[in-house]
């Protein structure tokens, strides 16, 4: 039996503090780790947050899944999900007494019809559904396999039996799966007990079809699933895509990588010389000329005078402002951007194209996607955004901005610089310079 693997780890604490090209990279090497399917935080409300979510999603192969737990939510989540490859939308809902009634003050008749409504409304915008079913481990005796069958009945495909108060033996967690008649079960189980290995191993031969791993040691994390698999796998007649390298490698990555931005880069300091740069600048993922290179290491001789170390995130500052300059072939002309907290964000953005005035409407997630989605309908063209970073330089009321956007193109990275006092602008500028980059070196 093929096991259907759910990484949650981006939805775990440590992620929090992670960047969004953190949060980028770790999808991606999740997704190549032979996850079958990853789940995202749902958007909180910030336009940002949406960008993130929507971006991540359209850049994994496996099945982006998104939690909501109400209409409004799956509207949110659909409009994150609609352009990924695989898109998957979780009903998550408690079903044990106390959640029910201290989260949603909702008894047990109630939640059935929410559930089922949610579901259903779920399954109108995707085909993808499933329903979490969270806290199941404390949930009364048999309403569990009412909820699942009240899901699966408006469309849920499966459903995932969480362990979240961490209470469950190997054997209880088995009695819970066994309780799932109408749709395939998933399990994710708690290591709170030190037992999640085993409490997997049981739920696998009760009949559980999928397994929700996680990072966070507070859960089966993937390495310890593909190591039992690999041992047990025969006996527990399952096996999984997963790739045990591949999770080492996320793995290694995924703590430190919070903190990368912020400290200085390996070994960059007064002594280093231009080949140490260029391994820097190559270890980011850029590919630069010799040029170009140099023009990145005489800045960064300059601003290490002064600063006696640089951050990761300033070297990529120094290579979106100093490598590869290019002739403009598009010049922002004028841009007028709406936005608020009851209407969709929407960007009215000109450019210039030699002597030619090209303009376009466009609405997104909040000012900077609609503005990113207006240029994007201007050029005919959606690249792919690897990074978008904004900070500020100054202090204070009229402080300026600077934004740097990474776009990929072709496999390779092209960084673009903004700097204003208007943020949106900076993102606009940034974004502009990172196009005429690409567009230079595709003639």
């Amino acid at each position: 039996m093929k096991l259907y693997v759910v990484d949650s780890s981006l939805c775990r604490e440590g992620a929090k503090t992670l960047s969004f090209r953190e949060k980028l990279q770790l999808a991606k090497t999740l997704d190549g780790s032979g996850v079958d399917a990853i789940l995202l935080t749902a958007p909180a409300g910030s336009k940002e947050e949406q960008v993130v979510c929507r971006t991540i999603a359209g850049s994994i192969g496996c099945a982006a899944v998104l939690p909501c737990h109400s209409e409004e939510g799956i509207e949110a989540a659909w409009e994150c999900l609609k352009e990924a490859k695989n898109p998957c939308i979780a009903v998550s809902l408690p079903i044990s007494t106390v959640q029910m009634e201290y989260m949603y003050h909702k008894k047990a008749p109630q939640m059935l019809e929410t559930i089922a409504s949610l579901c259903a409304a779920a399954k109108a915008v995707c085909d993808n559904v499933i329903f979490i079913a969270g806290d199941a481990s404390r949930a009364e005796e048999g309403f569990l396999a009412k909820a699942t069958a009240a899901a699966a009945e408006n469309g849920a495909k499966a459903a995932i039996v969480c362990d979240d108060s961490g209470i469950c033996l190997p054997q209880e967690l088995a009695a819970l799966v066994s309780q799932v008649t109408a749709c395939p079960v998933y399990v994710q189980p708690s290591n709170a007990l030190d037992m999640a290995s085993a409490c997997a191993a049981e739920a696998i031969r009760a009949g559980a079809q999928g397994i929700c791993t996680a990072m966070d040691d507070a859960f089966l994390r993937p390495d310890r699933l593909a190591q039992l698999l690999r041992t047990k796998g025969a006996a527990l007649n399952a096996e999984s895509s997963l790739n045990i390298t591949a999770i080492a490698a996320s793995l290694q990555g995924a703590a430190p990588a919070a903190q990368q931005d912020s400290q200085p880069v390996a070994q960059l300091d007064d002594s280093s010389s231009l080949s140490d740069i260029a391994a820097a600048v190559a270890a980011l993922g850029y590919e630069l000329s010799d040029e170009d290179v140099g023009k990145v290491y005489q800045e960064f001789r300059r601003v290490i005078r002064k600063r006696g170390k640089l951050s990761a995130a300033e070297l990529e500052a120094i290579i979106a402002t100093a490598a590869m300059q290019v002739p403009s072939t598009f010049h922002v002309v004028n841009y007028v951007v709406n936005c608020g907290n009851v209407l969709t964000a929407t960007a009215n953005i000109t450019l210039e194209k030699n002597g030619q005035t090209l303009a376009t409407v466009a609405m997104g997630d909040g000012p900077i996607d609609a503005a990113f989605h207006a240029i994007e309908g201007i050029i005919g063209h959606h690249y792919e955004l690897d990074d978008f970073q904004i900070s500020a330089i100054t202090k204070g009321r009229e402080a300026v901005g600077n934004a740097i956007v990474r776009l990929r193109s072709g496999g390779k990275l092209y960084s673009g610089n903004g700097v204003s006092t208007d943020i949106v602008g900076a993102s606009i500028r940034a974004y502009i310079n990172a196009l005429n980059k690409i567009v230079y070196e595709e003639r």
